[in-house]
């Protein structure tokens, strides 16, 4: 995993204690769209459950996650594809 990566994961782990976790680079199935740099580690698909996001919205899990990873989207990580599930919902 690069620096992006393990950003990504440290901050969602300390902020949501997960039980499952799953971070992906895809930056390389979006060459020559927009945000793309070479490198990658600009657009990722991330799964998360955690009790965190019981009683909570789709979109209010969502907005805790973009809250919790606000310092990499302004440095520059264009995209976020997010499965944010309860324990119950993964079951």
């Amino acid at each position: 995993m690069g620096a992006v990566s393990n950003a990504i994961d440290n901050k969602l782990r300390a902020r949501f204690s997960p039980l499952r976790l799953s971070i992906e680079d895809e930056s390389s199935k979006h060459r020559g769209h927009a945000g793309h740099r070479e490198g990658g580690e600009s657009h990722f698909r991330v799964e998360i459950v955690s009790a965190e996001f019981e009683g909570k919205s789709r979109v209010a899990r969502q907005r805790l996650v973009y809250e919790t990873l606000k310092g990499e989207l302004d440095a520059g990580l264009h995209a976020l594809a997010l499965t944010t599930l309860t324990p119950a919902e993964d079951e």
